[in-house]
């Protein structure tokens, strides 16, 4: 990408295809969540830890019917990262390079997700910066969804 995120409506170029939650609903309380600008991630009543991504089993108990979601500090930190200069969707052709986060949230059992980190694809990333989500509405798109970026501190 060659232009900053400011001077472009969307972090990424139009043309790819929208996020939207599976027929099965599993993450349909995440993109709830990111649509009220809400970090949320499962979490499992019975043994009282996180996971991410959102299964029908609990990683660590293996209970199926205890399973929530929980509204967390959209805060956290880069503990591994990429940038990204071959396109993988047609769309992207013209949006490399851009960065990658695998960002680790300490309020959330330092459970990781992957978002894309915003401002300069070229600038410096350093392991263990602190970082906080930032919610893209596409209030444009039929159905309407919001993405989670990453900006550091």
């Amino acid at each position: 990408m060659t232009s900053t995120s400011t001077e472009r409506k969307y972090y990424l170029p139009e043309g790819l295809p929208a996020p939207a939650p599976h027929i099965d609903d599993l993450g349909k309380e995440f993109w709830d969540g990111t649509r009220e600008h809400e970090l949320r991630v499962q979490f499992c009543e019975s043994c009282q830890e996180f996971q991410w991504g959102p299964e029908w089993i609990c990683y660590r108990c293996h209970s199926f019917d205890t399973l929530t979601y929980r509204t967390v500090e959209p805060r956290g930190t880069i503990f591994s990262w990429e940038r990204v200069w071959y396109p993988t969707h047609p769309a992207l052709q013209m949006g490399v390079p851009y960065l990658v986060a695998l960002v680790e949230l300490p309020h959330a059992g330092n459970i990781r997700m992957v978002g894309n980190l915003l401002g300069d694809p070229e600038q410096e990333v350093v392991i263990g910066s602190a970082v906080d989500a930032v919610f893209e509405d596409h209030d444009d798109s039929d159905p309407q969804y919001t993405l989670v970026h990453w900006r550091t501190v």
